[in-house]
């Protein structure tokens, strides 16, 4: 499981002493412990890369406003902690699979137009989620519904 891998990889973080990567480690695990006490269930692998990429956006919007800010070592920090989380995201959906998916799900649904949008995205997200940027899908198949 993806939550056993994450408190093996704090173990070889703390032998190593790898304090940058050991604090980003254990900020993951505490938004997965903190779940799992507030819902009162077991994370699943799934759950747990839902929780990633929500951590990651964070990371994303706050290495954002720091380099507006001019604070390019906050924004050097952030990024390095996306680096550090994206390891536990599968492997990313390539242009081609990307493009054959939106294809499939269009033609599955029978789309015909924008007011069709929502179908063709709920088939996407099954396919798709955690492996490519839903936003960028979302412009991709509102391009081709057009």
């Amino acid at each position: 499981m993806l939550k056993d891998q994450i408190m093996e990889d704090v173990k070889a973080c703390m032998r190593a002493k790898d304090t940058v990567r050991l604090g980003t480690l254990r900020m993951l695990q505490a938004a997965l412990k903190q779940r799992e006490v507030d819902e009162r269930i077991t994370l699943s692998d799934a759950d747990v890369v839902r929780i990633v990429e929500k951590m990651i956006k964070q990371r994303r919007e706050a290495s954002a406003q720091f380099t507006e800010a001019q604070r390019l070592d906050l924004a050097e920090k952030e990024n390095a902690e996306i680096a550090y989380l994206d390891i536990y995201l599968p492997q990313a959906a390539s242009e081609a699979e990307i493009e054959a998916a939106v294809a499939k799900a269009v033609a599955d649904t029978g789309a015909a137009g924008p007011a069709d949008m929502g179908r063709v995205m709920a088939c996407l997200k099954t396919e798709l989620q955690g492996r490519a940027d839903m936003a960028a899908i979302s412009a991709l198949v509102k391009a081709r519904l057009s």
